[in-house]
């Protein structure tokens, strides 16, 4: 980067400066339709990149933007990407905006609609408690319209979960019989040692990370209460989850890459939404100091962020994992798509003495690879048998 770094939280800072900057002040314009180019291997994906942009992009600066610093230079960073991301907000499900965005048209908006109501859930109050009584409203109107589609028979069932606990989460009607559908379809889809199939099959990718366990682990922060049998699943489902994270960390190599499988490499370091997810909650596993995690998934970030080619001229994210490689680029990714990148950036959300941001201290791969000693790996079931 240009600029010297001064600490791993100023590197995150500007790293989440430069991604979502073009994004942010270009939908607050209401001109994302008009300047964000998209970059797609099939036609007709303009059609959603643009809720994909601005949906993936909140749902991972979400933390910082309810709870981080409000003073110094990235306080006052903070407070104007809030007033950014309420504009954006208006602008996005106002019917009578030029950046209107799609939430009905097609299957792929409950997607995106989701991971919108994500970021509600995990900014309630500055991204929906302080939007004006008509936008509110807009933005209710627009997740309920996802109703109009049926997800697939996959991960896309905690989309529609999703979209109905930020419902919930807002003070509004919702339908608990989508949320019980999504969280026991899974429950039959446990493979075992921390990981779900993504559907009635086991994939070998980063949808666990994606989406599947941070969107378990929230729907039923917010909503284990509501049943009884809800109530049972959240301690298994927390268990399995810093499992999952476990390994997560384990895949980060020395030198801060991980393992080139599955599909939707282009949204980089996404992949690691679930570790980022636990650092956030402090829910790391005994075994894992947050220092580690830390150095660990800046040490992804630089990996990808600084290869040339990962932005275009104006800023925009471009497909590719390690630079521009459209021919990673499956039919269904955009320009869009590869915003989901932000997710990494969800331990902003704690302050600077959080320990996550305190000291430095190698991550196990880094460790285990240069002779020093790591602890022994259980898969889960083996160490639950030794507890």
């Amino acid at each position: 980067m240009a600029k010297e770094i001064s600490s791993d939280r100023s590197y995150w800072i500007q790293t989440m400066r430069k991604i979502a900057e073009p994004v942010l002040q270009s939908v607050s314009q209401q001109q994302l339709k008009s300047r964000m180019p998209v970059e797609a291997k099939l036609d007709g994906r303009e059609k959603y990149s643009h809720l994909e942009a601005f949906g993936r992009l909140l749902c991972g600066m979400a933390p910082w933007l309810e709870s981080g610093p409000t003073i110094g230079e990235e306080g006052q960073l903070r407070n104007t990407y809030i007033k950014l991301a309420r504009l954006g907000l208006d602008a996005a499900t106002n019917p009578e905006s030029p950046d209107f965005m799609n939430f009905s048209d097609g299957q792929q908006p409950i997607v995106d609609a989701a991971f919108l109501a994500h970021a509600l859930i995990r900014a309630p109050k500055e991204l929906y408690g302080k939007l004006e009584p008509n936008v509110q409203r807009n933005v209710v109107k627009a997740l309920k319209s996802t109703r109009k589609q049926k997800p697939f028979f996959n991960n896309w069932l905690l989309f529609s979960a999703m979209i109905e606990t930020a419902l919930f989460r807002i003070g509004e009607e919702w339908d608990p019989m989508r949320v019980d559908y999504a969280l026991k379809q899974h429950e039959q889809w446990y493979v075992g040692d921390g990981l779900y199939g993504d559907g009635p099959e086991f994939h070998m990718d980063y949808y666990n990370s994606f989406v599947i366990q941070p969107m378990m682990v929230d729907i039923l922060e917010l909503l284990g209460d509501q049943f009884p049998d809800w109530k049972e699943m959240k301690e298994p489902i927390i268990k399995r989850a810093k499992r999952y994270a476990v390994i997560q960390e384990r895949s980060i190599s020395p030198e801060g890459t991980f393992p080139v499988v599955g599909r939707s490499l282009t949204y980089r370091f996404g992949a690691f939404h679930h570790l980022a997810q636990m650092a956030f909650q402090h829910r790391l596993d005994e075994n894992l100091h947050p220092a580690q995690v830390r150095c660990a998934l800046t040490a992804v970030i630089k990996r990808l962020i600084e290869m040339p080619g990962t932005f275009d001229e104006e800023g925009w994210l471009r497909i590719g994992l390690c630079g521009h490689q459209p021919e990673l680029g499956e039919g269904y990714i955009s320009t869009g798509s590869l915003y989901l990148c932000a997710t990494v950036f969800l331990p902003l959300g704690l302050l600077e003495n959080d320990p996550f941001w305190q000291g430095e201290a190698d991550w196990t791969s880094k460790k285990a690879w240069s002779g020093g000693a790591v602890p022994i790996d259980y898969a889960f079931s083996n160490h639950e048998w030794k507890i």
